[in-house]
């Protein structure tokens, strides 16, 4: 992996105290807590502490983690396209422009990162040591500069404004408490920023004839309006666009955080 050419300032995802290194670790000066570096990723989330879906899904991508990119290569050209195709109509909307420094959660092995502009800077957060070691070796191989990060989307690393773009793709609904991760999302984007979240309708609570053999979830019935997080997001967003993609197949909802926002606006509401 090569070096990232942004670091963003990390700090402790449970207090939000910034963080010092120590050899082989970042710790918090203010509790003493320590979250160690493996292999070049810092975890902030090791299995033992994880609960509910975010442990469940963590070891269901584990365990696929060698074969995802190749499946979700196949599975493009199952439905008739291809990956770059399928993955550039939505990363497309996300404008990014040159120097943006660009926080992906869920990076899962940093597929997006491929087809995205090479003047910006990436980071990635996931939940799955397992997807987080094929994406370094991907970035590596594409001689893509990126952050990885272990931990997971209700408790991000990074101090509040730090980015130009924030991203999610795919599985919104599987987090512990997705409302928590968008706040989260919203928390560590700038002032202005631009936001997208990306999901398989496929895999959304509700539908139907799910096929999709590389998906944790199972095929439902129905679906609408509500399946998507739109009315998860915490009022004050701005340009709040919903555009169904691939004739239904995915949904993508981008929006902006306006230039002032209280923190009592983007707290997660029941």
């Amino acid at each position: 992996m090569l070096e990232p050419a942004y670091n963003p300032v990390l700090v402790d995802p449970f207090d939000h105290h910034p963080l010092e290194l120590g050899k082989g670790f970042w710790f918090n000066p203010g509790n003493g807590e320590r979250y160690f570096v493996n292999n070049g990723i810092p975890v902030f989330l090791p299995e033992h502490q994880m609960s509910g879906n975010n442990l469940k899904y963590s070891r269901f991508y584990d365990r696929i983690s060698r074969f995802y990119r190749i499946s979700s290569v196949v599975y493009s050209r199952m439905k008739g396209s291809s990956d770059r195709a399928i993955k550039t109509k939505y990363l497309d909307l996300l404008g990014i422009k040159p120097n943006d420094n660009v926080l992906e959660v869920a990076v899962g092995s940093a597929d997006n990162f491929l087809y995205l502009p090479d003047t910006a800077t990436y980071s990635g957060l996931d939940i799955s040591y397992g997807m987080l070691t094929m994406a370094r070796r991907h970035l590596k191989k594409w001689k893509i500069p990126a952050g990885l990060y272990q931990g997971e989307a209700e408790h991000l690393p990074f101090k509040s404004e730090s980015f130009d773009v924030v991203f999610h793709v795919g599985g919104i609904s599987l987090f512990n408490d997705s409302r928590k991760a968008i706040a989260e999302m919203i928390r560590v984007a700038k002032p202005g920023a631009r936001l997208m979240i990306v999901d398989d309708n496929e895999a959304s609570p509700g539908k139907s004839g799910h096929k999709n053999p590389f998906s944790p979830l199972p095929g439902l019935t129905g679906t609408s309006e509500n399946d998507s997080p739109v009315k998860m997001l915490p009022s004050g967003m701005q340009n709040i666009e919903v555009r169904r993609l691939f004739d239904d197949m995915l949904y993508c909802i981008t929006f902006q955080k306006p230039e002032k926002i209280s923190v009592l606006e983007i707290s997660p509401t029941s």
